[in-house]
């Protein structure tokens, strides 16, 4: 087994701390401006800033590296995950910050489930456990039956199969790929989903109830720009950060100080929009946690980068 220095583990606890925190961060804006703005402008704006600035750091990895962005396994990753944001992102308008980022964080088990089906891994008694587990406080904390519970609920659950299935393909297809290559051909893919929904909402009527899906664009300010500018530039630094969280220290360590993303989100719920949580969504959020770390903490085989606690942030 290789050994890892304290002072190098004790680097990567942080830079995967610094990482969900800034994306936590990242979230928590894109939900305070969704009655400003639509969801398309907002992935046109980011990605204008973030594709420059990823174009510039794939340079020591040589720019003729960026075709392979157009590969049909990345585009098709690429998909996969403006999915998941799509999907994450629709929710945020409509339900707590906390409780969609919770379920968003079912991710590790739908990969355990979806590995077992498509590339034969072993899901054992542990992994059975963890996906009991996580189904248990997904229910706890949807409460599908409760007068609260609406159909933006599912919305999370569904990004988070999306976010699964991409891992799934980065492993299978692209872990020999760059990771600026994946973020690049993600925020790529990104900007032509934003520039598609511009088409799009340009065709509806403005008196669509759903402003932040289908709404028409939004006159922006410098302080604005300023935003969008530093939403970009966030989302590069937690590209870079996980992945060398991932690539100096066991993914079991890393993935464990990943679900601080959940404390995190809950924190800015709470500062930013009021959010209060309820006994049965804590215990819903425990029982998630402890399936994420039952399966991250059980035999694997040998990977040079965690791709399941990677995909959403190589790319967001």
């Amino acid at each position: 087994m290789r050994m890892i220095r304290t002072s190098q583990l004790g680097l990567a606890i942080g830079l995967i701390l610094l990482s969900v925190f800034l994306l936590s961060g990242a979230d928590a804006v894109v939900k305070a401006v969704s009655a400003d703005f639509p969801l398309w402008q907002i992935y046109i704006a980011r990605s204008l800033f973030a594709v420059p600035i990823l174009l510039v750091l794939l340079v020591p990895d040589g720019i003729g590296r960026a075709p392979g962005m157009l590969r049909p396994w990345t585009l098709l990753r690429s998909l996969l995950l403006t999915a998941m944001w799509v999907a994450y992102y629709a929710a945020l308008p409509n339900m707590d910050l906390s409780v969609a980022a919770t379920a968003l964080y079912t991710t590790p088990l739908f990969i355990a489930a979806l590995s077992a089906f498509l590339t034969g891994d072993r899901i054992g008694w542990r992994g059975m456990a963890a996906i009991a587990i996580g189904f248990l406080g997904v229910i706890v904390i949807l409460r599908p039956t409760g007068a609260d519970f609406s159909a933006w609920m599912l919305l999370p659950i569904l990004a988070a199969l999306f976010y699964a299935l991409a891992a799934v393909v980065t492993r299978m297809r692209c872990a020999d790929e760059s990771a600026r290559v994946l973020a690049l051909s993600l925020h790529g893919c990104l900007l032509a989903a934003g520039l598609a929904g511009a088409l799009v909402a340009s065709l509806l009527p403005e008196t669509l109830a759903n402003q932040f899906l289908f709404g028409p664009w939004a006159p922006m300010q410098g302080a604005d720009w300023a935003l969008m500018l530093g939403l970009g530039c966030a989302m590069v630094v937690v590209a870079i950060g996980v992945a060398r969280a991932y690539q100096s220290a066991p993914p079991a360590i890393i993935g464990t100080f990943d679900y601080a993303y959940l404390l995190f989100a809950a924190l800015w719920g709470v500062l930013a929009f009021g959010e209060r949580l309820d006994a049965l969504a804590f215990l819903g959020m425990g029982l998630i946690i402890a399936a994420g770390i039952l399966v991250l903490s059980g035999p694997r085989r040998a990977e040079p980068v965690a791709p399941e606690r990677t995909e959403r942030t190589q790319g967001a």
